[in-house]
């Protein structure tokens, strides 16, 4: 790295103390590296000359060539001035107009002489003006290093309000082009810069500020993207290298009785190829002397719990406990008595601890976790608590893991002098592209086959204007056995107007389902746990026909005879929302329904994400769909967002350069682990000035 880069940005001619301040605290520029790393975020094509005759009142900003040949000030409200040039071309005249800075503005405008303006134009009373535009004489403008397209740099209205314009930004990236006399060093290897193709560091850096073409541009956009994405793939593998190096973990090399008499006697059901093959992977990882770090990713109702029962029973089998961990009670207590039902032909001693375990039972609880007759537990935060001590934790099973952070991760992993295998479960699928980045230092297994026999959901978008007809449909439903959802959106549980949403569509559907014939039962946030547990028991045995609720239901409800899923103003739900929704049913044998009911103002955001869950019901086309729509930083929930600052890829657009990145981080690891060889000189050394860095990875997982 050029020593020059680190040089305080105060230095820089034609910045000094103040500036040097402000550029640190809004756009956290410190050094003349940072000022080189600030891209622009669009550019102008300055190209083109207009004609005054030739404007549209469309707000474009344009530049045109002409003089000015009058200067008046013009009152325009009470004691408020306006500053007004008439300016002219060949083809007609307009008006250039200031509101603040008259005076010093006035001394520098130079009459009657050949000037480039640019700005926005507008028209007023059939007369075009451009307010505070940018001026230079032509023979400057003739001679300056601007490119034919002009870089506009992320400024902040404090910047604007203090004069550092975007003029001023790019005369700065002059300056430091000259003082720096771009000698940048390269930091990729020669023969990958020869294999792909790729323009120099010196040249990409330069294009990227004062581009003399689309192309060259486009070339260097190229080069930096795929630059920054490779260096975050490194980063990543490398710690996946040196995790499987440095944490030891348990080697599970038995695989006995408990999980044969299981595999064999007391399937509830045949395996599919994808099951066997995550396990397969699971087991490979268990039986080696590294600790496992593997992301399970499987859409709703694929069958991961099992997969995880299997685990737990190699764990078992090799005399070591098992947890599994959940976002909530209800799911926990979901997680609870499936597993039992499991555990118990086997003779396994599982329970569960959650916040409202009664005192008795955790007393048990800590006493056989500690003496090791507890086998398997079950649960929701309450297992971070330091009173929960295991005597030897084999594998610790995290469900829905983007809802729990890491430090309450991290704590599971103390409980022990060896950390557990983990193994974190998702329903969330999560793009590709966003999981190389996300969890690109963890192994991935994805389960994409649904069990045999289910069929799949049939979705349909339907206007309020059809409630008629659903009602209908639901009464049909009902008739033959069938049992249904009906969830309102309730985006916080404070708000009065879910809520009213809610008591409202109760009072209706009460109305139109009356008892004696219809039964309804009612979920929402603001009920007690035990009133929610009384009504979700109620509609689970089949003694109500329908459950009206809010999104309490969302995550690991299992009702098998529920067959439709009526969400209601479903354009204020997201899509990975509404696919976990849709989720709920289907979970039998027969064929069930999902209705999405929405108003006819639909924004265009809202009539994608309507369309795509009509066209398709696999989970990881609608992740990318929802990546797309709402970029990485949202998707992952606010623990995570800003996770990847990047300064110029975007892994929705580049997920092409993020592949590619990957696949040679990969190869060139595989081959140079301690990236010793000669000609990965370089990568070494801009990796460990990364790693010097306290960067963003060191918090994933």
């Amino acid at each position: 790295m050029n020593n020059l880069l680190l040089t305080p940005i105060e230095y820089l001619k034609g910045v000094g103390p103040n500036r040097g301040e402000l550029l640190r605290k809004e756009l956290g520029i410190h050094k003349y590296g940072d000022l080189i790393n600030l891209y622009p975020n669009r550019y102008i094509d300055r190209t083109r000359y207009y004609k005054i005759n030739e404007l549209q009142n469309n707000a474009a900003e344009v530049q045109i060539i002409g003089k000015i040949i009058n200067v008046k000030t013009v009152e325009f409200a009470k004691g408020r001035k306006r500053l007004v040039a008439t300016f002219v071309d060949d083809t007609g005249q307009m008006e250039l107009v200031w509101f603040q800075g008259h005076k010093w503005i006035r001394e520098s405008l130079k009459i009657n002489e050949v000037i480039v303006i640019f700005g926005k134009c507008t028209s007023f009373n059939g007369m075009y003006n451009m307010a505070h535009p940018e001026i230079e004489l032509l023979s400057e403008h003739e001679q300056s290093l601007r490119s034919a397209m002009q870089a506009i740099y992320p400024s902040t209205e404090t910047l604007s309000n203090r004069g550092i314009s975007n003029r001023t930004i790019n005369k700065m990236m002059q300056q430091l082009f000259l003082e720096t006399q771009a000698l940048f060093t390269e930091t990729l290897p020669d023969y990958l810069i020869q294999q792909l193709q790729l323009i120099p560091k010196k040249a990409a850096l330069f294009n990227i500020h004062f581009p003399k073409s689309a192309e060259a541009l486009a070339k260097a956009q190229y080069r930096l993207k795929f630059e920054e994405l490779f260096f975050i793939q490194l980063q990543l593998i490398m710690k996946n290298l040196i995790q499987k190096h440095k944490i030891k973990g348990h080697p599970f090399t038995i695989v006995g009785e408990f999980f044969n008499e299981f595999y064999q006697n007391h399937l509830p059901f045949e395996l599919t190829g994808a099951q066997k093959r995550v396990i397969k992977e699971i087991r490979a990882d268990m039986g080696s002397n590294a600790q496992m770090n593997r992301l399970l990713q499987g859409d709703v109702g694929s069958g991961k719990t099992i997969v995880a029962f299997m685990s737990m029973l190699l764990a078992i089998d090799n005399g070591f406990q098992a947890c599994l961990m959940a976002p909530t009670e209800i799911l926990a207590n979901q997680h609870f008595i499936g597993l039992s039902e499991l555990a118990n032909k086997l003779n396994i001693n599982i329970k569960i601890l959650t916040g409202s375990s009664k005192t008795a039972s955790r007393k048990l609880i800590h006493e056989e976790l500690e003496n090791g007759t507890l086998q398997i537990l079950i649960g929701t935060h309450a297992l971070l608590e330091d009173k929960v001590k295991f005597k030897n934790l084999g594998l610790a099973v995290i469900d829905e893991q983007h809802r729990f952070g890491v430090e309450q991760r991290s704590k599971l992993w103390k409980k022990n002098t060896i950390p557990p295998h983990v193994l974190v479960m998702t329903a969330t699928p999560i793009p590709r592209t966003l999981a190389m980045s996300l969890y690109g230092d963890l192994d991935i297994s994805v389960i994409d086959e649904l069990p045999p026999g289910r069929k799949p959901i049939q979705t349909v978008h339907r206007f309020d204007s059809n409630r008629l007809k659903v009602w209908k449909f639901i009464r049909d439903e009902i008739a033959i056995g069938r049992q249904i959802y009906i969830v309102y959106p309730l985006i916080q549980e404070s708000e009065k107007m879910d809520f009213k949403d809610l008591m409202d569509g109760y009072e209706s559907i009460s109305r139109d389902f009356p008892l004696p014939q219809y039964s309804i039962s009612i979920l929402h946030g603001k009920m007690k746990p035990a009133d929610k547990d009384a009504e979700m028991k109620r509609f689970s045995e089949g003694k109500t026909n329908i459950m009206v609720a809010t999104t309490v239901i969302e995550v690991g409800v299992n009702v098998p005879n529920a067959s439709v899923m009526i969400i209601e103003s479903a354009e204020r739900f997201g899509l990975s929302q509404l696919h976990q929704l849709r989720g709920r049913v289907g979970r039998g044998a027969d064929q069930s329904y999902c209705i999405l009911m929405t108003s006819h103002k639909l924004s265009s955001d809202s009539k994608t994400r309507m369309e795509t869950m009509v066209s398709t019901n696999d989970g990881f086309e609608i992740a990318e769909v929802d990546l797309k729509l709402r970029g990485p930083g949202n998707l992952m929930g606010t623990q995570q967002s800003g996770v990847l600052n990047l300064q110029i890829a975007d892994i929705v657009r580049d997920r092409d350069i993020l592949a590619l990145a990957r696949e040679h981080a990969q190869k060139i690891l595989s081959a140079d682990a301690p990236l010793q060889k000669p000609e990965h000189a370089t990568l070494r050394a801009v990796y460990i000035e990364l790693t010097k860095k306290k960067n963003i990875w060191n918090y994933i997982s």
